[in-house]
């Protein structure tokens, strides 16, 4: 493999021995040099690229994000952005009359605000005035709620009778009468949907073929971002493509997936699942060693577990806590048996609740672990993390747990509808990891993009300008009520140097990759990304502006000119 030599560049080298460099040399796909105009010489007569001054950072690392889930929402309908039920219901109805059941058997519309039904409910009623003639879905803005009409229902054998798979959080909404309403939380239609399937003789493309994920990979290529993290693998085809792109020369990425659990009882089948998956499919490229828990919902939902009581509830109902899948002490068991088989878990939570268990959870296993001699070798990852008691912001940093965010959700992409449940206080400090960074623990970004719909949104420089201005400049908030747009509070804004960090080699610690990755220092691979600007020194409202004019991936380039 040729070598090539970069001069005259402003290189953020996330080195903890060399902040900075201008001269980057790469030989073999390894760096080799790092230095300084004067202080190498091209001893091998390398070409020589000048940079004019460009920005070079370590190639970006996604830490949470869905490709499957990417390539197989490219059939969901785009609804228009509408908080009027009226406007909503008539484009339905509308695209319904116009793709008609022989067309179009079952409809899968995206999104709704969440805000729509801020005073109320979606019910299957309401979405049967607008089509009723086939099963329909759509799904709201937070990504864990999803609206059905009646016929979805009955194809899918869901009634009064049907028990919820996760109750609290896998589950349908009920009326009094113990009627499914059309309401339904998180994935729980995953669980009848090939019912419904089987009975209407049609299913969605589900194959999740090289061709069809290679449009994510690309776009990933395209902005700078050489290694991901899917935090949710449900097929075992998706990994397979994912090997065949990597050995057609296609995937430029370096990979890592986890596969879900969801207690102590399917644990060890998740732990068998992931290390035959790794066996079948793994390689230099290709690595599962990571399970995924949710713990809560989500607070847009009302279902996030929390500290204190959620609006609207007696102080002494049990369900104003919101809903948590397993319990401290369950938790930590299963924390162990991971420990035990060495493998890595990356958890959902968003509530401060859940944060604390989770947190107790670490803590009790490593005290055990420790009375016992044994050694605590795993890595806990903690996603979202969106409220958190100031009385537990330091004990990531105590526990050796990692953080990961989501930057782009850092402005008003999810609106007000947390405030319902969790009132203006709480959702004034929702979003803050300054303090958490600030205790020495492991910060790292993501985009966490789950359909086409919204690929466009994990940019890295989109997700840095929305997290360090907290104004989000495709949803913005009420000017009248947020002066300027931006997320209260104005002290959680996160600096360029924070998300640069966890855009690099935080993500590349998180993925067990910073001996060969996310900083750039003789010895480590080549992966680089060249940007038209510095964002240490852009104006904050333009970070979103900034280009990837090249991609280096292990010393090839793959994307832009140098």
């Amino acid at each position: 493999m040729p070598g090539i030599a970069l001069i005259n560049a402003r290189v953020h080298t996330f080195d903890a021995a060399r902040a900075s460099a201008s001269v980057v040399v790469v030989e073999d796909g390894v760096i080799t040099h790092v230095g300084d105009q004067g202080d190498w010489d091209n001893p091998r007569d390398l070409p020589v690229h000048d940079l004019a001054g460009r920005t070079v950072v370590p190639g970006f690392i996604d830490a949470h994000t869905h490709p499957a889930s990417v390539a197989q929402s490219d059939w969901h309908v785009r609804l228009p952005w509408t908080t009027d039920v009226d406007e909503l219901l008539r484009y339905i109805r509308e695209y319904a009359e116009a793709h008609p059941p022989e067309e179009a058997p079952f409809l899968y519309f995206e999104y709704y605000p969440t805000a729509m039904f801020a005073e109320t409910q979606p019910t299957k009623e309401l979405l049967d005035s607008a089509i009723s003639d086939r099963p329909c879905l759509c799904q709201d803005f937070s990504e864990h709620e999803h609206w059905v009409n009646s016929r979805m229902l009955e194809l899918m054998e869901v009634t009064r009778d049907t028990p919820d798979p996760v109750p609290g959080l896998e589950m349908f909404v009920r009326d009094e009468a113990g009627e499914p309403t059309g309401l339904l939380r998180e994935g729980v239609h995953q669980h009848f949907v090939d019912t419904m399937y089987a009975k209407i003789g049609w299913t969605p493309p589900r194959e999740l073929t090289p061709e069809r994920l290679a449009g994510f990979f690309r776009f990933m290529t395209e902005h700078g971002i050489t290694s991901v993290f899917e935090a949710l693998v449900e097929d075992e085809q998706g990994v397979a493509s994912i090997a065949e792109l990597d050995r057609r020369g296609e995937l430029n990425s370096y990979y890592e997936g986890a596969v879900r659990f969801r207690s102590r009882e399917d644990l060890p089948e998740a732990i068998e699942r992931l290390k035959k998956l790794d066996a079948a499919h793994g390689g230099p490229h290709i690595r599962l060693n990571t399970l995924k828990l949710f713990l809560d919902g989500t607070n847009e939902s009302g279902n996030s577990a929390v500290l204190a009581p959620l609006c609207g509830h007696a102080e002494d109902s049990g369900a104003r806590l919101g809903e948590i899948a397993l319990d401290e002490g369950q938790l930590a068991d299963c924390l162990r048996d991971c420990n035990s088989e060495g493998v890595d878990v990356h958890i959902h939570l968003v509530g401060d609740r859940a944060f604390r268990v989770a947190c107790d959870a670490v803590e009790k296993v490593q005290g055990q672990l420790a009375e016992s001699a044994e050694d605590w070798r795993i890595q806990v990852t903690l996603a979202h993390c969106e409220l958190v008691d100031p009385a537990d912001m330091s004990r990531p940093a105590q526990l050796g747990i990692i953080v990961n965010w989501t930057t782009h959700w850092s402005g008003g992409y999810f609106g007000e509808g947390a405030q319902e449940h969790l009132g203006r206080e709480r959702w004034d400090r929702m979003y803050r990891f300054n303090e958490i960074a600030e205790s020495g623990a492991l910060v790292t970004f993501a985009s966490d993009v789950v359909t086409s719909y919204e690929l466009h949104r994990a940019d890295p420089m989109l997700g840095m300008q929305i997290a360090h201005t907290r104004v989000d400049p495709e949803y913005p908030l009420d000017p009248a009520t947020y002066p300027g747009s931006r997320r209260p509070e104005e002290s959680a804004r996160l600096a360029p140097e924070m998300l640069l960090a966890g855009y690099t080699i935080n993500a590349a610690r998180q993925l067990r990759q910073d001996d060969k990755l996310g900083s750039i220092e003789p010895g480590k691979i080549a992966n680089l990304t060249v940007l038209s600007a510095d964002p240490l020194t852009t104006d904050p409202e333009d970070l979103g502006k900034i280009t990837v004019d090249a991609v280096l991936f292990e010393g090839v380039l793959v994307h832009g000119s140098l």
